[in-house]
């Protein structure tokens, strides 16, 4: 799917309104989200708060899976439900670790065995330069509603990958991405640098970009 966004085949959009469930069981994906539902006043509570199993991630693209767990939780909780399916796909890995992003780090959710996973492989290939290291960070986001319409949108942010990992904010692979044109890694910036949307921040994360375009068509 491209970047355009969808609404279930349709053009008429679906506005969020009250209250909505943030599907998702990782704490720093449920950070970001709050802070970039917050100053539209959207009262948001967690999959993990409401007690809400973790569906299985059986979908082949990052947007399959994202519906899949915004509908999920939906469907369970009877309340707009929004889901994020998000990952780092490293071009000499043929796209990998892509939608296994998160299974690559194991049960423990242990990201720094995934991010030495990912450079041994590189080494294995011999990509050494930069050039040989590009990667980019994928979002898809999805707002599904009880009644089964849904919303869909999806971003990416281009970078290298570095190592040793640098910098010990944000999450998941963070440390060892160098977002395009910056010199310091998503895990050396604040959460503002980070997906701090503007004015105060550029809206540089994927996961930010693809939220500007769910801002568009779903929020006030």
């Amino acid at each position: 799917m491209s970047d355009e966004a969808s609404s279930n085949g349709s053009s008429q959009h679906r506005r969020i309104a009250g209250r909505l469930v943030i599907a998702t069981h990782n704490g720093g994906k449920l950070a970001e989200m709050r802070e970039l539902l917050a100053p539209h006043g959207i009262e948001a509570v967690s999959a993990g708060e409401l007690g809400l199993p973790e569906p299985e991630e059986t979908g082949e693209t990052f947007h399959a899976n994202a519906r899949l767990k915004a509908v999920a939780a939906a469907n369970a909780a009877r309340l707009p439900s929004f889901a994020d399916d998000s990952g780092i796909v490293v071009d000499a890995l043929g796209g990998g670790p892509g939608i296994f992003s998160a299974r690559w780090a194991g049960p423990t959710k242990d990201f720094s065995v995934a991010m030495a996973r990912i450079e041994r492989l590189l080494q294995e290939r011999g990509a050494t330069t930069p050039e040989q290291r590009k990667a980019h960070f994928v979002s898809a986001l999805c707002v599904a509603w009880p009644d089964g319409h849904v919303e869909e949108v999806e971003a990416r942010t281009d970078g290298t990958l570095v190592w040793p990992p640098r910098g010990s904010n944000g999450f998941g692979y963070d440390p060892m991405f160098l977002p395009d044109g910056f010199d310091r890694t998503f895990g050396e910036m604040t959460s503002i640098e980070k997906h701090g949307l503007p004015p105060l921040g550029l809206g540089l994360s994927h996961r930010a970009r693809a939220f500007i375009k769910l801002a568009e068509i779903c929020l006030d």
